[in-house]
């Protein structure tokens, strides 16, 4: 019968592990909300002005529906 001893940690300490897999996950979100603000914002630039009054907005309103909609 093989047991395995899964307290011991052999390459570093699971904390530090678990604190680098955070910082990855963060470091992608933050990517990843950059990225939908900066296609939201092209997207609404891309508007006439006309467009963008239709829905309620105006062109200097882009860059804060941008920025405020991704940051949480």
């Amino acid at each position: 019968m093989a047991a395995f001893d899964t307290t011991r940690t052999t390459y570093g300490s699971a904390s530090a592990v678990s604190k680098f897999g955070s910082f990855l996950a963060s470091l992608v979100t933050a990517v990843v909300a950059w990225r939908d603000a900066a296609m939201t914002r092209k997207a609404l630039n891309s508007l006439t002005d006309r467009e963008l009054e239709d829905i309620g907005l105006l062109r200097s309103d882009v860059d804060n529906v941008a920025k405020s909609h991704f940051i949480r």
